[in-house]
């Protein structure tokens, strides 16, 4: 095990050297059931032969020449992505935060083309949107910005799901240019919108004359059983930032945007220098292919929905759960007491789980899971969580 690796990572006592649809495996050949797919990253499992092959025909050809020249694989894949989400224009970069990174600047500079002298945007409690400085400043977790500051000024900060809060924030700061919030908040907890809230919200952005900024680095490509989880809602917003899913493990993010929006950038504004490489194109556009040729929206919705309801089947009425929601492949199963150590116990057992907000089981497994692998995850996840509930009874 080195020594010269910066100590940012808690990291499990496991290495894996190989992978092969929904399954991993360690240096000693043990089999993992992976229900964290590299944090709702690889939706298309692992070594999946389409991917594959475009990975390596593109290495072959053309990795990197820079945004400096046309990539001919950056502007197909930015055609599909906006004919897929109802967007204008999009730019490329590299991970989550830096596609959030685009937004927060987009919006600042909206901002200042309307005289606004301090932008301000609304950002949500217990909001996770990445930890570059703007990023960490707009995340509701005091924990994770402890130690940084001072952080940035001009955010607004509010709970979640609260449109009265937001409607006050209106009334009394008229430097508010936009408002920034996940789908489903996964960093939160898995906490979802209330039905009628993103269609108040645009409401509200569109009287004000707000930029509605969504974070869907977590929930987009499929991962809630539409290709972007504001679909469910029926309600187009101005900016959306991509990452996780887009590369199936290809290190790419991109901001898309519509109307007025779509056209702050301009050349020297923003950039990036691996953005949009046509390796990293290359294989968003096969997990684009996949996805759609082998109908995993579809299965996204109606696996995640069996592995909720097993999950309610098999742990009803135990003492301690106090919730078992999600949208599609992004589930979370709440208990009422910090359960961090179910990672290692569900390691043990053959399954990958996560644990985030202390108190929440996180299931966001790749989008090919078929019967066998819910089955075997719902009698794995509620096995664990029977037993531990019963120790600490």
């Amino acid at each position: 095990m080195t020594t010269h690796l910066m100590n940012t990572y808690a990291r499990q006592p496991v290495a894996f050297v190989r992978g092969e649809g929904a399954y991993l495996w360690d240096e000693a050949g043990k089999r993992y059931l992976d229900a964290v797919a590299g944090v709702a990253v690889n939706g298309l499992g692992h070594a999946h032969p389409k991917l594959v092959k475009a990975i390596a025909d593109q290495a072959a050809t053309l990795i990197h020449s820079s945004n400096l020249y046309r990539v001919p694989r950056q502007e197909e894949l930015a055609d599909r992505l906006c004919a897929l989400s109802g967007m204008d224009r999009a730019f490329f970069c590299n991970s989550g935060c830096e596609a959030n990174e685009a937004a927060i600047k987009l919006a600042r500079l909206y901002g200042h083309g309307k005289g606004i002298e301090v932008p301000t945007i609304i950002v949500m409690e217990k909001a996770f949107h990445g930890r570059t400085m703007a990023t960490l400043t707009a995340t509701g977790s005091r924990k994770i910005q402890a130690g940084f500051e001072p952080l940035l000024s001009g955010f607004a900060r509010v709970p979640f799901n609260d449109l009265e809060a937001i409607r006050h924030v209106a009334e009394h700061n008229k430097s508010v240019v936009a408002v920034l919030l996940e789908v489903v908040q996964g960093e939160g907890g898995i906490n979802l919108l209330a039905p009628d809230y993103l269609a108040e919200l645009r409401t509200i952005c569109d009287a004000h004359g707000w930029l509605l900024m969504l974070d869907e680095v977590q929930t987009g490509i499929g991962r809630t059983g539409t290709w972007f989880g504001f679909q469910h809602f029926g309600v187009m917003p101005d900016v959306i930032a991509l990452a996780k899913g887009l590369g199936s493990g290809m290190p790419i993010g991109a901001c898309l945007a519509r109307g007025a929006a779509a056209e702050v950038f301009i050349p020297g504004s923003h950039g990036s220098t691996f953005g949009g490489n046509p390796l990293a194109c290359a294989a968003a556009l096969a997990t684009l292919d996949v996805i759609e040729d082998d109908k995993l929206l579809d299965n996204a919705r109606v696996r995640g929905e069996a592995i909720r309801s097993g999950l309610r089947q098999a742990l009803d009425g135990v003492h301690g759960v106090v919730d078992i929601r999600g949208e599609g492949m992004m589930i979370g199963l709440e208990l009422d007491r910090p359960c961090g150590e179910l990672v290692a116990v569900a390691r043990d057992a053959g399954v990958l789980i996560n644990v985030t907000a202390d108190t929440v089981i996180r299931l966001v497994p790749p989008l090919i899971y078929g019967a066998a692998e819910v089955d075997a995850l719902v009698a794995a996840v509620s096995g664990i969580v029977k037993t531990y509930l019963q120790q600490a009874a």
